[in-house]
């Protein structure tokens, strides 16, 4: 067994009893809701359609992102132990926490100077993120060492997709990624826009599509065009949801008819509560494997 630890953070949007099931450990980030503070812990202390209601009845939701300090908590047990490390972040392109994570690093590596400290911008966010991790996690499994595992981090990461859509603009007007004007003709229209995550990591608004029908054979056509392998992807595929399980549902029954040789079935997650405050309820995103994201 490799003597190294991988460690992530929540908004890698896994369920806590998957990231047991992998051994990856992980640290939270944090959220405000209606002035009370919270953990983003994957939904142990609050049900997601709860957090949902909350907003959608008018309490302010914030969120803030790991401080060098908790990274500092976080790993030292792990070098103290003397194992090495490394770990993933949320994407550069959504959040700073990366800085963060950076010094804390920088910071126990003159503590502890025997020790490798490796930190990886995963330049990916949600299930997409978890995706990542869940196939370092398998490499890891298998023996790759940790500096190996590091370099196919950097060279993969940029393989991995993002496509989601929103079925409600309310936080996504809020939030200033859509305009009032445009939010009220969107929801006269029944407008649902697509967007992914780029190659820089940040989520960019690529289509708008009417009716939640057309954006959910929308967003299957788009891994037809970019999946590896095409319709005979034969990788994982992971689905994370905002309070809309049943769109979830419909995806990746969707999914698994064009895709055949799938890993396994489709893995539904909800949205972590970082990213559901940005997105607010009626949010599906599809993550697969496929080609280099270069725009």
């Amino acid at each position: 067994m490799n003597d190294y630890v991988l460690t992530t953070c929540s908004t890698a949007d896994l369920s806590p009893e998957y990231f047991r099931k992998i051994r990856v450990p992980y640290i939270c980030f944090h959220y405000e809701l209606g002035g009370e503070s919270h953990p983003d812990d994957l939904w142990e202390t609050m049900d997601p359609h709860t957090f949902y209601q909350r907003m959608l009845n008018g309490e302010e939701s914030r969120t803030s992102q790991i401080n060098m300090t908790e990274y500092i908590s976080f790993w030292r047990p792990f070098l103290e132990e003397g194992k090495d490390l490394m770990h993933l972040v949320l994407s550069s392109g959504i959040s700073g926490t990366v800085n963060s994570a950076r010094a804390a690093a920088d910071e126990l590596r003159r503590e502890f100077p025997d020790r490798e400290i490796l930190v990886v911008d995963s330049l990916a966010a949600s299930s997409g993120f978890g995706l990542l991790v869940d196939k370092l996690a398998e490499l890891r499994d298998q023996g790759m060492p940790l500096k190996e595992l590091y370099h196919y981090a950097e060279e993969h990461k940029l393989h991995l997709h993002h496509w989601f859509f929103s079925t409600d603009l309310t936080f996504f007007i809020r939030g200033g990624r859509v305009s009032k004007t445009a939010g009220f003709f969107g929801k006269m229209l029944n407008i649902c826009p697509l967007l992914n995550v780029d190659y820089q990591g940040r989520l960019i608004p690529r289509d708008k599509i009417r009716t939640k029908k057309k954006v959910t054979k929308e967003i299957v056509d788009r891994m037809l065009e970019h999946a590896d392998k095409g319709r005979d992807y034969d990788g994982k595929c992971f689905i994370s949801y905002s309070d809309c399980l049943e769109d979830a549902k419909a995806v990746a029954a969707l999914v698994e008819q064009n895709f055949p040789h799938l890993n396994g079935k489709v893995q539904l997650f909800p949205i972590g509560s970082t990213i559901g405050a940005h997105t607010g309820p009626g949010t599906v995103a599809l993550f697969f494997w496929g080609d280099l994201r270069n725009n």
